[in-house]
């Protein structure tokens, strides 16, 4: 039986387990990326660890999400980013240089190679025939370390596409249909692969938007095959050499199969507050909205902007909207001007901001209160824009362009004019002087940790210690609760994320803000006693940042019990010793209330001997039905405190390497 994209990709990578769904495998990684916003945690983890240099292919930083500098915090952060990339041997992309996706996928993405990355939006680069992996900054710090990356071996999911799209659809109209079919948890637990005919019409920059945004169906991660469309890619790039094809066996097979026929899509709409909540935009079309937004690691390519200066070539932005345009990599922004797409755009009254991710994580460009802003942004979650009642959609650049001129929700079918022809240049010109090469080891092993006041280190977490714990529940959450509520980003939390304490004091400031203090008074104001959270399905979906984990534990949770995990959170809690526990149905979360005092029975024998332990309710007295998903390494990490003290001492200082000379392009 022949093989399909995703299994060559994990049978080449294979270090530990074997392809059986639902067990656990280690994958061997070939490269990781990190970006500021996670990355000062797995520089400090890295240090914590005491390595001496990285020990992939290739590892790159990226700083893209934390570019408003009101004061010195973010600022010490690229210093100290910048300083830990020289020590610990890693590519370094300047402020302004871009959002790590498209960056990552223009300098150094291989067809073949594995890709782990502290961004839940890394899957984009399964577009170009990577086996590209969202996980918490720990995991990816370990991969960085030569350790396997461990995962549940998940199903795989082919989705033929068939057709070719029509006038005014793009990719994003694409990943929406899949979210019309199949929500939020629709890829749960899979593996996307895009294969067929359909795929003859899409560029390797259409196959970003979509691998991109699988990540909002829970995917584990999205693959297309490595074909033209990818060699075209890389030649433009000046990388043709870096190509190699991969395409599945013509007798592969999927454990799950679907068809889109492209050519029956039309555009679609992602309304408040959740990537899966899709209308056509001619059903709500006549609204009227405050904002439009073009840009993001889910619409990053030339394509989308120059379509966009197209639509309003000769135009005017509409009096009471403000359309804001955040290029997403400093070379695209430079063959947007050279092509004259930038002077349309401005002359047209666009709002142009620097390239990096911006308002898309909360980082300025947050809409009115209570007013619609259209975005091509991945993620329209409660308050991630930065305003409290905001009302994001999530949209195309031909739909939010459309809708900028006429002032409300318009069909881009309906403007009054002829559909503009846009495609890739051919010959772009390239930008590579953003990235900064590693210094070889004898240069890096004299460079010192650039630390500013705002800078600390990792505290040690006390596990679960006594053999019966009770834990009071502090507090009780409803489904889809996401790692933007459990901690929010934005330009006032954020540039806290090397400072533990003080980011500790915004968790949970989007369902309750007395959180924080709640936990401290347990222990009459110290760092917090150990507590519990119960919560509905799909809980902790959304970014794979790992202080939605770690600034709970670190207030004392230590155990979460929820009718079911988004994958990279479950993963982050168990890295910092929290233990994720299943509620088996709706009646068991229903007989947990905030107040009520869990005791878990016999908890270190029920764990070690692979079984959950009983949990009772000892305010009311009921049993709560629970089970867990954990491996038994993942047991073993628990029970230890967090994957950082299990791993201390196992991660000893290599012997000197020889550096290997590696090209950014020819």
């Amino acid at each position: 039986m022949g093989m399909n994209v995703a299994k060559k990709l994990i049978a080449t990578h294979l270090a530990a387990g074997r392809m059986v769904r639902g067990e656990e495998i280690g994958i061997h990684i070939d490269q990781t990326l990190t970006q500021d916003a996670t990355g000062t945690l797995v520089m400090l983890e890295l240090e914590a660890m005491g390595l001496e240099r990285v020990r992939t292919k290739l590892s790159a930083q990226y700083v893209d999400h934390n570019l408003v500098q009101q004061d010195f915090r973010n600022a010490d952060d690229h210093l100290f980013l910048e300083s830990a990339c020289r020590r610990f041997g890693i590519w370094f992309s300047r402020p302004g240089n871009g959002v790590s996706h498209p960056v990552h996928q223009e300098r150094f993405g291989k067809p073949g190679m594995t890709l782990l990355g502290s961004d839940s939006h890394t899957p984009a680069a399964g577009s170009i025939g990577m086996l590209a992996i969202g996980a918490g900054g720990l995991e990816v710090a370990l991969a960085m370390a030569g350790e396997p990356f461990f995962m549940s071996m998940p199903s795989i999911w082919g989705v033929e596409l068939r057709g070719r799209l029509p006038k005014w659809v793009s990719a994003k109209d694409v990943i929406l249909e899949m979210l019309r079919r199949h929500g939020v948890e629709g890829g749960v637990g899979r593996i996307i692969e895009y294969w067929g005919s359909g795929l003859e019409g899409l560029s390797a920059m259409d196959r970003h938007v979509i691998a991109n945004m699988g990540a909002e169906l829970g995917a584990t991660t999205t693959v297309f095959p490595s074909d033209e469309a990818v060699r075209q890619f890389l030649r433009a790039q000046g990388r043709e050499q870096d190509f190699v094809e991969l395409r599945a066996d013509a007798d592969a097979t999927y454990d799950a199969h679907e068809t889109i026929d492209l050519s029956t899509l039309e555009p679609l709409i992602a309304m408040p507050s959740s990537p899966g909540n899709v209308v056509p935009v001619r059903e709500v079309a006549g609204r009227e909205i405050y904002q439009a937004y073009v840009g993001s690691s889910a619409n990053p390519g030339y394509r989308d902007f120059a379509m966009t200066a197209k639509i309003v070539e000769g135009r005017r932005v509409h009096p009471r909207v403000s359309l804001d345009v955040n290029p997403t990599s400093r070379q695209i922004l430079e063959n947007l001007a050279r092509d004259g797409h930038l002077a349309a755009l401005i002359h047209a009254g666009v709002r142009l901001h620097q390239a990096g991710c911006n308002g898309c994580i909360g980082m300025g460009q947050a809409p009115a209160t209570d007013r619609i802003s259209l975005r091509t942004v991945p993620r329209n979650f409660p308050g991630r824009s930065g305003t409290k009642e905001d009302k994001v959609c999530l949209v195309s650049p031909e739909t939010a362009a459309a809708s900028a001129l006429m002032g409300v929700i318009t069909d881009p079918r309906t403007l009054d004019m002829d559909y503009p022809i846009v495609s890739d240049p051919e010959v772009p010109v390239l930008n590579v002087e953003m990235i900064a090469r590693p210094p070889p080891p004898e240069e890096a092993r004299n460079v010192a940790l650039v630390k500013g006041p705002n800078i600390t280190s990792i505290p040690a977490l006390e596990p679960l210690v006594t053999a019966e714990p009770l834990v009071p529940i502090l507090l009780t959450l409803g489904d889809d609760i996401s790692t933007d509520e459990i901690l929010p980003a934005g330009v006032r939390v954020l540039p806290y994320r090397s400072n533990l304490r003080a980011i500790s004091r915004f968790c949970f400031e989007g369902c309750d803000p007395t959180y924080p203090e709640r936990a401290k008074a347990l222990t009459g104001g110290g760092r917090g006693s150990e507590h519990a959270i119960v919560a509905g399905r799909n809980y902790g979906q959304g970014s794979s940042r790992e202080h939605a984990a770690l600034a709970p534990a670190y207030l004392g949770l230590r155990v979460v019990l929820a009718l079911s995990f988004a994958r990279i959170h479950m993963q982050n809690l168990a890295n910092f010793g929290v233990l994720p526990l299943v509620l088996e149905d709706r009646a068991d979360y229903e007989r947990a209330h905030q107040g009520d005092v869990l005791r878990l029975r016999d908890l270190r024998r029920s764990l070690m001997q692979g079984v959950a332990p009983i949990v009772e309710n000892t305010t009311t007295g009921d049993r709560l039905r629970v089970h867990h998903e954990l491996s038994s390494r993942q047991i073993e990490i628990i029970l230890a405190g967090g994957l950082l003290e299990w791993m201390r001492g196992k991660v000893a200082p290599p012997p000197p390497a020889a550096f290997v000379e590696r090209p950014l392009h020819p």
